[in-house]
């Protein structure tokens, strides 16, 4: 007998935290040549100092304090303003916290790389592998070069621990593709100016901090209720201030129409609002970026994201595959599917992706599910180029399921629409919904692909029930003798994935539960032999 395969782990299901934060955007519109001169005057000034606090915090590395900090915002608030100085020293810590948690990433990345690279070296030449670990490599002239990629991983894997250690990282204010892109013009068809002026108005920093209890929110760029903006601009250029106590009010006027009342209500109670001036050089226009945090809110239970049913979704390169469940685990109606394209440039893809959620949800709410199941993926381990080297294509489409911004998007999408989203392992769920849904739910009227039938996986593990259907006993034995098998056990019930033990007697509603068998009659087996007066149990 082969010996039954061991499953993993799969983790319980949980109902994901609503989105911490708020970002809306407005376009600053019919701004004179003045505005534009001051915004860049600005902008330049702070973007110098702004590279300057980085240069010297990432100099210090771990020899970081609160005295270093304090003398930093000393130097800067001599060029600048107070509240200048606090937004510029924090935004360099944010960096440089952002580059740490990266640096360990890429540790990590590294060292999982060359585990696979030992393990495959150290076996045979030719020795098939598994869905667990690879196998050997196939040539001599593979495994040779396979020692050489060894070699140069763990070059740059001493030298990015040793970083580590050191607390070096590696900061490139305005981008390290923008800065590539110098050496790439014509690929990117762009001339050199034009590559300039992105590249300077990415080092820009027009950003400020909101604090509570001041005037409107912010002190440093202030907007009223009306509209108006006005910055307090930084003492070497306070001369160009066109009001009272060195602020410049700007000609054009701000309208959210986004979440506009609920920053109103914020601005007049006077509670913190970030606000961020950008300049889109490709446009020719300038933006301006409110944010603000919210509280934290305490999620429902999952049994009560679990009473109107649930819509499982599986996540696709190309689209979303959604069916609608009712609590019990029964599929409702036939299965959809939410196309998008993610060839082209980030904006088009984020679009795309955004189209495509807002179609979902609204599918969502018309079925009068308020729960949507989606899947826990996190593919930073499965595309390396080590684990998988040679299936190219396969490496390409896991990179093209955007899993971080739909993890992102749908829980702030989802949270306006009063919708819960359910988290589940992935485990399983393609290869037992294929197994176990696809050919039962298929019907001439209704197709069924291996992604509706992932779905519904999907739907049942956020419901608590089991995935995999236990087959039914076949025709040439009613009376159950092989054991009665059903779907509908409880997620509780031990060996619910098992065959029921047997119990004497038939299992019919027309028969007695003691009785031995299905039918009592007094007729002979052959029809001549049939009297007038026969009797059915």
């Amino acid at each position: 007998m082969t010996e039954k395969k061991q499953l993993r782990t799969i983790d319980v299901p949980f109902v994901a935290l609503s989105p911490s934060g708020v970002a809306i955007r407005d376009r600053l519109k019919n701004l004179t040549a003045e505005d534009e001169k001051v915004l860049r005057l600005v902008g330049e000034h702070l973007g110098a100092l702004a590279s300057r606090d980085l240069a010297v915090r990432c100099g210090q590395g771990h020899d970081h304090s609160t005295q270093t900090w304090a003398a930093r915002k000393r130097e800067l608030t001599a060029v600048s303003s107070s509240r200048w100085a606090g937004a510029i020293t924090k935004a360099t810590h944010d960096q440089w916290a952002l580059s740490r948690r990266a640096q360990l990433a890429h540790v990590q990345s590294l060292e999982a790389g060359t585990r696979t690279l030992m393990h495959r070296l150290s076996l045979p030449l030719g020795e098939k592998g598994g869905k667990r670990a690879a196998g050997g490599y196939r040539s001599k002239s593979e495994w040779f070069q396979k020692t050489r990629r060894l070699a140069v991983l763990e070059h740059r894997l001493d030298r990015a621990r040793a970083e580590r250690d050191a607390g070096t990282v590696r900061v490139v204010r305005g981008g390290r593709r923008l800065l590539n892109t110098r050496h790439n013009l014509a690929a990117a068809q762009l001339a050199e100016q034009q590559w300039r002026q992105r590249w300077e108005a990415e080092r820009w920093f027009l950003a400020a901090d909101g604090e509570s209890g001041k005037r409107y929110g912010n002190e440093t760029i202030r907007i009223t209720p009306g509209g108006e903006v006005s910055i307090k601009l930084p003492a070497p250029l306070a001369r160009l201030a066109n009001s009272r106590h060195g602020r410049d009010v700007l000609t054009s006027l701000v309208a959210f129409k986004h979440r506009g009342a609920e920053w109103a209500d914020r601005i007049e109670a006077n509670r913190a609002v970030a606000y961020r001036i950008h300049l889109d050089v490709a446009r020719g226009r300038w933006y301006l970026t409110a944010a603000w945090q919210r509280p934290v809110v305490q999620t429902i239970p999952l049994e009560t994201a679990r009473a109107r049913g649930m819509v499982g979704v599986d996540t696709n390169a190309d689209h979303f595959a959604a069916y609608c469940l009712d609590p019990h685990g029964n599929s409702v109606g036939n299965p959809r599917r939410f196309h998008y394209d993610l060839n082209g440039s980030a904006d088009h893809r984020d679009a795309q992706l955004r189209h495509a959620l807002t179609r979902l949800l609204h599918w969502t709410k018309q079925t009068g599910a308020q729960t949507i199941a989606i899947e826990d993926l996190d593919f930073t381990a499965e595309k390396t180029r080590e684990k998988h080297g040679r299936r190219k294509r396969f490496r390409q489409l896991i990179s093209g399921i955007p899993t971080g911004k739909l993890k992102a998007r749908i829980v702030s999408m989802a949270a306006e629409m009063d919708l819960s989203i359910v988290a589940v392992d992935p485990a399983y769920t393609s290869m037992w919904g294929d197994q176990h849904w696809q050919k039962p739910l298929a019907s001439p009227r209704r197709k069924m692909s291996r992604h509706d039938a992932a779905s519904i996986a999907i739907g049942r593990r956020a419901l608590g029930h089991p995935i995999r259907r236990r087959t039914a006993p076949p025709r040439d034995d009613q009376s159950d003798r092989r054991g009665h098998r059903t779907v509908q056990a409880g997620p509780d019930t031990r060996g619910r994935e098992e065959t029921r033990p047997h119990v004497p007697g038939p299992r019919t509603r027309s028969v007695p539960p003691d009785a031995e068998r299905t039918r009592v009659t007094r007729t002979s087996k052959t029809v001549r032999d049939v009297r007038s007066d026969q009797e059915w149990v």
